[in-house]
C-alpha cells in the first residue's frame, strides 16, 4: 500500500514527497480512511509511530476546500515542544496548499502570537494553558472550528490539563470531527473520549509495545558510580546521537555540564530553561551542534529528532510506560536503536515491570571498572530504615541473617536477595 491509496490532492502529495514518506506506517493505514471520511477518532499508539502525519494529512485535505484566513481546525498538545513539533510538521506536508499554522504556547509573548493569529491561519497548534489565556481574552475565536485534535491526551491529563481542555472544549462549536491520541489510555482519558466522541473509529496499534528495532540493555551499577559509567560508555560505544533522561530538573543541567568539561558536546533541555534556550538546546541537537541531550521526561514526548541512535536511562523512570516513551526516541522509522537503563537493588521492581512490558528480559552488561558493589550501608534504628555511608575500609560484620547483632547494620554485600536485580 502506497500513500496513493488515499487519494490526496496532488498539493498534499507534494507535501509527502516533500516529508520523503514513502510507505504509510500501520497508524497511518489505519487513522486515515476514517479521518477521511470524517469520522472521530480514538487513536493508540506509542510516540514514533508516524501518528502525526495520521492527522495532519486527512486534515489538510479538508480544509482545501472552504474559507481561507480562519481558525477551522485546532490541535492542543501538552508540550511546547511537541505544539512547535507538529507545526513544523505541518508546515512540511502543507507547503505547497496555501494553509497556514501557527504555533502558541506560553513562555514567549502573547502580541506576536495574537498578530499572527488574525492576520488569518486555518490552524493552531496549542498548549492548553496559553490558548485559555488568550480565549478568555477573547483575542480570537473558536467558533469555525471543523475539527479539533487532542494528542498526547494521556500526558494532558498527566499534566493536570483536562479541567483546561474541557473549558476549551466549551468554546468549540458542537458540529465538529474530534480526534483523540494517547499512547495510554487511564480511566479520566477514556471518560473524557467517551464526552466528546460521536461513534469513533478506534485505531490500535501495539500502543503498549516498546518498538521492536531497538535493543534493551541493563547496567546494574551503584548510585555513586553512574556518572563515570556513562562517561566510559560514550567514550567505548560509537553513539551518534544520544538523548540521556534524569529523573530532576538539577540533574539534567549538572549531568550536561559534567559532560561538557569532559570534552563531549553535550546540552540539557529541562523545566527550569527559558524558552529560546530550549529551543536553541533542541535544534542544537538536531543540526549536529550537540551530540548528547540531557533532558527531564519533558522531552520523553514531542521530540522528534532523526537518527537517535541511544537513549541512556541514567535515571529509572517513575512507569514502565514512560520507559517506553523514552526509549521510543530511538529506533524510529524501522532504524535500530539502542537503549540503556542504570539500576540500583533499589529499582529492581520497575525494571520488573518494564521487561514485563517489553515480554523479555534485558540483556545485562557488566562493564569491566564498574563492579556491581554497595556504597552505602542500611541501618535499622527504631523501625525504621535509612542509610549511611560506609566508612573507609571497612565493611560491615554479619551475623545470623546477615546483620551485625550490636551495631544493627545490615550488609547488603552479603544478602543477595536484596542486590541481585531480576
Amino acid at each position: 500500500m502506497s500513500f496513493k491509496n488515499f487519494k490526496f490532492d496532488p498539493k498534499i502529495e507534494a507535501g509527502i514527497a516533500a516529508c520523503g514518506y514513502t510507505l504509510p506506517t500501520p497508524i497511518q493505514k489505519e487513522a486515515i480512511p476514517p479521518i477521511l471520511e470524517g469520522r472521530d477518532i480514538l487513536g493508540l499508539a506509542q510516540t514514533g509511530t508516524g501518528k502525526t502525519a495520521a492527522f495532519v494529512l486527512p486534515l489538510l485535505q479538508r480544509l482545501l476546500d472552504g474559507p481561507r484566513k480562519k481558525v477551522r481546525a485546532l490541535i492542543v498538545a501538552p508540550t511546547r515542544e511537541l505544539a512547535e513539533q507538529i507545526h513544523a510538521d505541518i508546515s512540511k506536508m502543507a507547503q505547497k496548499t496555501g494553509l497556514r499554522s501557527i504555533s502558541i504556547y506560553g513562555g514567549v509573548g502573547k502580541h506576536p502570537q495574537i498578530k499572527a493569529i488574525r492576520s488569518g491561519v486555518e490552524i493552531i497548534v496549542a498548549c492548553p494553558g496559553r490558548l485559555l489565556d488568550l480565549l478568555n481574552d477573547r483575542s480570537f475565536s473558536l467558533k469555525a472550528v471543523e475539527a479539533l485534535v487532542l494528542d498526547e491526551a494521556d500526558h494532558m491529563f498527566d499534566k493536570g490539563f483536562l479541567p483546561d481542555i474541557r473549558r476549551i472544549i466549551k468554546q468549540l462549536p458542537t458540529k465538529r470531527q474530534s480526534l483523540v491520541f494517547s499512547a495510554t489510555m487511564p480511566k479520566e482519558i477514556r471518560h473524557l473520549a467517551e464526552n466528546i466522541l460521536i461513534h469513533p473509529a478506534t485505531v490500535q496499534i501495539n500502543h503498549t509495545q516498546p518498538v521492536l528495532a531497538i535493543s534493551h540493555v541493563l547496567f546494574q551499577v551503584a548510585k555513586g558510580q553512574k556518572t563515570s559509567l556513562l562517561k566510559t560508555i560514550i567514550k567505548e560505544e560509537k553513539m551518534k546521537s544520544t538523548l540521556v533522561f534524569t529523573r530532576t530538573k538539577h540533574k539534567a543541567k549538572s549531568l550536561a555540564l559534567v559532560l561538557q568539561k569532559a570534552g563531549y558536546r553535550a546540552a540539557s533541555i529541562q523545566g527550569n530553561l527559558s524558552q529560546l534556550k530550549r529551543q536553541e538546546a533542541l535544534n542544537g541537537f538536531k543540526n549536529g551542534k550537540f551530540k548528547i541531550l540531557v533532558a527531564t521526561d519533558i522531552a520523553a514526548r514531542g521530540i522528534d529528532v532523526k537518527g537517535i541512535s541511544h537513549v541512556i536511562n541514567y535515571d529509572v523512570p517513575d512507569t514502565a510506560e514512560t520507559y517506553t516513551h523514552r526509549t521510543g526516541r530511538t529506533g524510529r522509522a524501522e532504524r535500530a536503536g539502542q537503549a540503556f537503563i542504570f539500576a540500583g537493588q533499589e529499582d529492581s521492581k520497575m525494571i520488573s515491570l518494564i521487561e514485563h512490558n517489553l515480554g523479555k528480559k534485558m540483556r545485562r552488561q557488566v562493564t569491566p571498572g564498574f563492579p556491581w558493589e554497595p556504597k552505602e550501608a542500611v541501618v535499622e534504628k527504631k523501625g525504621k530504615r535509612y542509610s549511611r555511608p560506609m566508612p573507609r575500609g571497612k565493611k560491615p560484620a554479619t551475623g545470623g541473617r546477615g546483620r551485625n547483632q550490636r551495631s544493627g547494620v545490615f550488609s547488603l554485600a552479603t544478602n543477595k536477595s536484596r542486590t541481585a536485580l531480576p
